[in-house]
């Protein structure tokens, strides 16, 4: 099973190595790591071509811009995509393959490590959480998902594309749910975060995303329901 790795990077130079270094440590390699660059200013993508990767260029500023462009450059069945401030651990790659392994599963949302803030508990205790006020399905979390190209192609054209409305990764699984497709949890896909989104800017991660995911959620009711 062919995996591609999509990384959206904007300004991501003091981080970006340490990413790229662990997902060319994998036991298991993926066949294709993509970075899409952002209209970065900084050394993200000078650093970023000492390692055997495709850089595809998105003009277009914002995250679902960036993922969209990844996402559609991308070769192989399995797409999974991964934050420039993460590192994943030595058995991801081998981890999103499995995850794929039932053909009724149309996407994956892996769990979250913060070792200088909550570990993976808080992250799977707010996964859990969403995927009950969503009436049993599964979100995913743009830090470390994959989903099936196939599924991919099939939704793009649907995607909400203002952040300030949605949680593009949430809305993205509501997609996948209304196209009759099935999104899944593996608490052992984790990759390690930094805490900056926390400590950096702590207003940003308990209020303005607690607020556009419950915007999320309640824009996306009655899809919910059906």
């Amino acid at each position: 099973m062919k995996v591609s790795v999509v990384v959206p990077v904007y300004n991501e130079e003091r981080l970006i190595a340490g990413c790229l270094r662990a997902l060319f440590s994998q036991i298991e390699p993926a066949n294709e790591v993509i970075l899409v660059d952002n209209n970065c200013t900084d050394r993200s993508m000078k650093i970023a071509k000492k390692f055997p990767v495709r850089i595809v260029k998105e003009k277009r500023q914002g995250i679902s811009y960036a993922r969209n462009a990844g996402f559609d450059a991308a070769k192989y069945e399995i797409i999974a995509r991964v934050d420039a401030d993460v590192k994943v651990t030595r058995n991801w790659c081998r981890q999103v393959r499995k995850s794929f392994t039932k053909p009724s599963v149309s996407a994956v949302a892996g769990t979250v490590d913060f070792p200088q803030a909550l570990g993976k508990l808080g992250t799977n205790v707010v996964l859990d959480f969403f995927k009950l006020m969503q009436l049993g399905k599964g979100t995913l979390f743009g830090l470390n998902m994959a989903i099936r190209r196939s599924m991919w192609q099939k939704v793009r054209s649907r995607v909400i594309m203002d952040n300030r409305l949605v949680h593009e990764d949430m809305d993205l699984a509501v997609w996948v749910w209304k196209a009759g497709g099935r999104v899944v949890y593996n608490k052992n896909l984790v990759v390690v975060s930094s805490a900056r989104r926390i400590w950096g800017n702590p207003r940003s991660f308990f209020i303005e995303y607690p607020t556009r995911a419950w915007r999320t959620i309640f824009l996306k009711r009655s899809a919910f329901l059906k």
